[in-house]
């Protein structure tokens, strides 16, 4: 009977409640949010077949306690309404703890599911008017129009709806509209078209409606200590790290520098040894020019005494006395001339004999061969730093190799070494320029080639092959001071090796 009355006032009822009989009549009590339509001939008779039955209409607002006092309290009711319904899945008019919780997760996306114990407290089944007083009694209920705000900037994190807050003076009796998530409220007053934030909007409002205001965590000074230690660390690391790559790339520039230097001696010993080879091609060129001379002064000399004969059998068959005269007096000229030219060639290749010759074309070889040895350990030492420097610069491409070579002594040794280099490179220079002035002289005193000579093998089996005067034998006497000459010069490479091979690394 009683489901065609509340189809018949679906429009004007929210609740509908069978009171018990009065006066041996049933009364039917008719919930409405507000008497606009209401009836004004009130109460409403309704005969039924069996007895009257009394519809009585009622405001859910004079139904609560506390009561409704203004329309805003009127529309916050019916959006607890609202909510209460989402949360009561098997409507049976309250709210069960495992209704809350399954809200929280599923709805509100939490799993803080402890937040249903503020909610409950000891009350097992929440109705709405229990929903209602517990509202009322909340410390959201009183946020003014300031506190709302502070929330929607500090929790909501949308400022950008403060103006429209502020227009339609939205304080903490309005939450709960926003909470039940009325589209005509929040698109038509609120002006808020973006889907997400109405969503974000909507699980916050609910948060603190049905919660409490939010809490914050509890400050954390641990939390601070260890962060301003932190940064302090990486302030300093940074300061440290920086002021290390500042001393290594000051460090590897003058490492740079002395490394350019030394290339630059390799240049010029490379300069001089090319220097040092033209000269020898040049005096090559002057002993066989010289040679050509001697045997055309030879052949000139030759064809003069061949001439003088000639004459002087002339002479011996001249028939007259006037012409073996004449003929005697060629002869002469002719002999006198070779003289003359046999005294200048003479005194061209006077002085030193050809023994001498042999003796310092053999110590000038030896010296040669001692030079070699010396500049090849001044090459090894020089591509020992190179290979050395190249490391250093393959290191210096990220930060922990600049560090790790800012607090190595890898850079000091690699100085090091880059000054003996430097250094032996200089004594080679200035061997090399010593040497080749001295033989000039030497060569240009003498008359007779040094540089240009049979080689340092042949000059030794030529002239330790001579008998010298000792009791040995010859063989013994050849065989002992070659030896000698061939033992010293290994010794010198073994000693110039080992000295190279210790200062090289991994040795």
């Amino acid at each position: 009977m009683l489901d065609p009355i509340c189809a018949l006032f679906r429009g004007l009822c929210k609740e509908t409640r069978l009171l018990t009989s009065y006066s041996g009549h049933c009364v039917l009590l008719l919930v409405t949010q507000s008497f606009e339509n209401v009836p004004r001939h009130f109460p409403l008779v309704v005969w039924t077949k069996s007895s009257p039955l009394f519809l009585v209409f009622a405001d859910l607002c004079m139904m609560v306690s506390p009561p409704c006092v203004s329309e805003a309290d009127r529309y916050s009711l019916e959006a607890l309404r609202s909510i209460h319904q989402m949360m009561d899945d098997d409507h049976d008019g309250g709210i069960e703890v495992e209704e809350s919780v399954e809200f929280i997760i599923e709805d509100m996306k939490e799993q803080q599911t402890n937040k249903h114990s503020h909610l409950h407290r000891e009350d097992q089944h929440i109705t709405v008017e229990e929903l209602w007083r517990g509202w009322k009694s909340s410390e959201v209920h009183n946020w003014t129009q300031d506190a709302v705000l502070r929330w929607l900037k500090g929790f909501v994190e949308l400022p950008q709806y403060e103006r429209n807050f502020m227009d339609f003076k939205v304080n903490g009796n309005t939450l709960p509209r926003i909470a039940a998530n009325e589209p005509a409220f929040l698109s038509g007053h609120l002006r808020i078209q973006d889907q997400r934030d109405k969503q974000k909007l909507n699980i916050k409002a609910l948060d603190v409606v049905l919660f409490g205001p939010p809490t914050r965590p509890p400050h954390n000074y641990m939390k601070d200590l260890l962060l301003i230690v932190s940064v302090v660390m990486g302030i300093g690391g940074c300061w440290f790290a920086q002021t290390q790559n500042k001393v290594s790339k000051i460090h590897i520039s003058k490492m740079m520098k002395d490394l350019d230097s030394l290339q630059r001696a390799e240049l010029s010993l490379q300069e001089l040894q090319e220097q040092l080879e033209r000269a020898q091609e040049e005096k090559r060129n002057v002993a066989e020019e010289k040679h050509h001379l001697e045997e055309k002064m030879r052949d000139e000399i030759m064809g003069a005494q061949q001439e003088a004969h000639r004459l002087h059998r002339l002479r011996q068959g001249a028939v007259t006395e006037l012409s073996r005269l004449r003929y005697a007096e060629e002869e002469l000229e002719q002999v006198r001339g070779a003289l003359k030219q046999a005294e200048k060639d003479m005194q061209l290749s006077c002085s030193a004999s050809e023994g001498l010759q042999l003796w310092l074309q053999l110590t000038h070889e030896v010296e040669v061969q001692y030079y070699s040895v010396k500049r090849q350990s001044a090459e090894l030492q020089l591509a020992s730093a190179k290979e050395e420097a190249e490391k250093i610069k393959k290191k210096r491409s990220s930060l922990l190799g600049t560090l790790h070579v800012a607090h190595s002594s890898s850079l000091d040794q690699v100085d090091h070494k880059i000054l003996e280099a430097k250094n032996a490179l200089s004594d080679v220079t200035a061997c090399l320029r010593e040497r080749l002035h001295r033989w000039q002289q030497v060569e240009r005193l003498c008359g007779f080639p040094i540089f240009r000579n049979a080689g340092l093998a042949h000059l030794t089996a030529m002239l330790y092959s001579e008998p010298v005067p000792v009791p040995v034998s010859r063989g013994q006497a050849s065989y002992s001071c070659q030896s000698s000459l061939h033992g010293s010069m290994e010794d010198l490479m073994e000693d110039s090796s080992a000295s190279i091979m210790s200062q090289m690394p991994g040795w």
